[in-house]
């Protein structure tokens, strides 16, 4: 009699499952550790102290932060508590990961990280930046546990704009870790926490200081991979309200950041060229055609969020997308580079909230730290600045042909057995060889040969053909 644990699998899912196995050879990804790194690691989780006393960090336990990260999240970056003062602003407390009290510069599991880059996130699990034992326990900021954090400090006035900023090495102790879902229906009841309510209040603010300095956020839905029962399959994810609050919280802080570095004229920010005038130019012109015009006075971060969530609005998205390219990552110790702004938002901005699961926030942190607390930038911090770009560049080449790849033999897994059958898809955009159209279901974006409709409008398709071994999905015009 076969064991009540058994669960059949299906040819289908079996082949997919291969597939997937096959996408991390492909780009040599593997999530274990060697023996040198995860010693080093577990050294480190015995012997750094989390002790206030003597060790020159602050004691900020008795602040009650909170976590809010997508469920089943064991990887926790930052921290943050929120309060409203009497002149209509806020204090806002802001803690992030302490990883490098546990990675030393030039040891096992830095070179082990400067090798990764940052986590990558495949449907059969994610390939961690750096050893369980840090990234999911002792340098967590998981609940009801002492932490090390760096924790920034920002005074708002009613705009939430900040009036002072400080940044201190401190213990903290969060008391609840949200999930973004949860966190939002506790809003929706009225019982939620005063700094999930007061996140509210911050995300408005922040929002519309967003579109005064001319920034913008898209906004698209994600597609991801989810598991069930059954096996792997997709969904688009449009996200909740919050999420978007929370991502203010973030872009505050790498901002600040970033003004502390060309303060300091030493760190790494994450810089993307302004869009040309003739690119704008023609992006206004095809929002007239699409129904959708971008009429002149308009704030463009307004015109985007006020866009409709229909098939149109869709395609202005997706063309807004393409005004922004060339993100980077520029390393200065001494002179300024050329570009220090990052043109969608609009500032300068650093990426400085992550360290558990991106390797230049590592840095930022450390020059952040010694910037604002008026001390000399270690010497080994600034000697190994320049060599950031480069692995932060390699590795989200990688990670984004992961996560396009694995999304692709998914979807063919998803669409086996249904050839013949029709879909209907909108144009997103032509392309020489046909257009790019999207199907609301399953939610998946292809290329489909043919297709000479205009962007926004609805055709109707038909599955070909699947391949699961390679993810290629072939349609053609019904």
């Amino acid at each position: 009699m076969p064991s009540r644990r058994a669960r059949l699998v299906s040819p289908v899912q079996s082949e997919l499952r291969d597939a997937l196995t096959a996408l991390r050879l492909e780009f040599d990804l593997h999530d274990g550790f060697s023996p040198e790194v995860r010693i080093e690691a577990e050294t480190a989780a015995r012997t750094v102290s989390v002790e206030p006393t003597g060790s020159g960090l602050a004691d900020l336990r008795g602040i009650p932060f909170l976590t809010i990260d997508p469920a089943g999240s064991t990887d926790l970056d930052q921290a943050l508590h929120l309060e409203r003062t009497g002149d209509g602003g806020g204090i806002l407390h802001y803690a992030i990961a302490d990883v490098p009290a546990y990675v030393e510069l030039g040891g096992a599991v830095d070179a082990e990280a400067r090798r990764r880059g940052q986590t990558i996130y495949a449907p059969d699990g994610r390939i961690p930046l750096h050893p369980p034992v840090l990234s999911e326990d002792v340098a967590s900021l998981l609940p009801d546990r002492d932490r090390r954090a760096y924790v920034w400090r920002f005074e708002l006035d009613a705009g939430a704009r900040p009036r002072a900023t400080s940044l201190t090495r401190a213990v903290i102790r969060s008391r609840a870790q949200w999930s973004y879902v949860d966190a939002q229906e506790a809003l929706a009841r009225g019982d939620a926490p005063d700094t999930l309510r007061h996140l509210v209040w911050f995300g408005d603010e922040r929002a519309s200081r967003e579109i005064e300095r001319g920034g913008a956020s898209l906004n698209l839905p994600e597609i991801r991979v989810v598991t069930s029962a059954d096996g792997y399959a997709l969904e688009a994810d449009e996200g909740v309200p919050l999420e978007d609050a929370n991502a203010h919280v973030s872009l505050l802080t790498g901002m600040a950041a970033a003004e502390l570095m060309i303060a300091g004229k030493v760190g790494i920010l994450r810089t993307m060229p302004p869009a040309s005038d003739e690119d704008v130019a023609a992006f206004r012109a095809q929002t007239v055609g699409f129904g959708l015009p971008w009429r002149a006075g308009m704030a463009y971060g307004e015109y985007l969020r006020d866009l409709p969530r229909t098939p149109a609005g869709r395609v202005v998205r997706e063309h807004a997308a393409g005004l922004f390219r060339g993100a980077g990552y520029a390393a200065f110790d001494g002179e300024l580079p050329a570009l220090t702004t990052q043109a969608a938002i609009a500032a300068p901005y650093a990426h400085v909230t992550a360290p558990l699961r991106r390797l230049v926030d590592r840095w930022s942190l450390l020059v952040c730290d010694a910037l604002a607390n008026g001390r000399e930038v270690p010497s080994e911090v600034r000697a190994s600045l320049a060599d950031v770009p480069e692995a932060m560049a390699r590795s989200s080449r990688i990670a984004s042909q992961v996560d396009a790849a694995a999304i692709e033999r998914v979807a063919a897994a998803v669409l086996t057995g249904r050839e013949g059958e029709e879909f209907d898809a909108v144009v997103l955009r032509q392309r020489e060889n046909g257009a790019r159209v999207a199907l609301a279901s399953p939610p998946l974006e292809t290329v489909v040969p043919g297709v000479d409709s205009e962007p926004g409008s609805t055709v109707r398709i038909r599955l070909v053909s699947t391949d699961i071994g390679t993810g290629r999905n072939e349609f053609a015009l019904a």
